[in-house]
């Protein structure tokens, strides 16, 4: 039963990835690669428990003018990075397990996806603070909540707070604030087209 759940999230994944078309030649060429790589390893690659390396889901979260991001202070990785994690058998949908994550860790509960499609694909590398993980396939959806929700911290971070996206605490991966851009773009085109 489980093969099977994870068989399914393998088929969402990969049509939801095909569906989209990136802004960026990096994000696309990168889409690819995740494609090969649930090709191959298709239920292992949703596993938590299928290999070193495997997809996670993870959620942006804007208020509704798009000014600001939700940010966790990742406990593992010491850095403030978007709410996401690993996607489990009862997601009926990768993008279901985004938003599962988010609520889970920042305790918002009235969240709207922005697109059904992914805003961004990143691939990383992961310290021994990760235990038998050494790379995730993360695949970030977007969402809005209104913009006097409160967070609430969960026991898998350390702080979960609003920041302005043009403003980002220091503490965040190299390439963040890039990325952070790039989901803006999507978000941007997605709305004039």
């Amino acid at each position: 039963m489980t093969d099977h759940a994870f068989t399914t999230l393998a088929d969402d994944i990969e049509a939801a990835l095909e569906a989209w078309h990136p802004l960026d030649p990096a994000q696309a060429a990168l889409r690819d690669r995740y494609l090969a790589f649930v090709g191959e390893h298709r239920a292992g690659a949703m596993r938590r428990d299928g290999g070193p390396e495997h997809l996670t889901a993870s959620a942006f979260v804007f208020s509704p003018d798009l000014r600001n991001v939700l940010l966790c202070y990742h406990r593992k990785g010491q850095f403030w990075v978007q709410v996401g994690g690993h996607v489990e058998a009862e997601d009926t949908t990768v993008a279901a397990g985004a938003l599962r994550e988010a609520r889970e860790e920042s305790g918002l509960h009235e969240l709207e996806p922005l697109r059904a499609r992914p805003v961004d694909v990143h691939r990383h590398e992961l310290s021994s603070r990760f235990g038998h993980c050494t790379a995730h396939w993360d695949v970030g959806y977007a969402f809005t909540t209104a913009s006097d929700a409160t967070p609430i911290v969960s026991d898998e971070s350390d702080d979960v707070r609003w920041w302005p996206v043009d403003a980002l605490p220091a503490e965040t991966p190299h390439d963040f604030p890039e990325r952070l851009a790039g989901v803006l773009a999507e978000l941007a085109r997605a709305t004039t087209t």
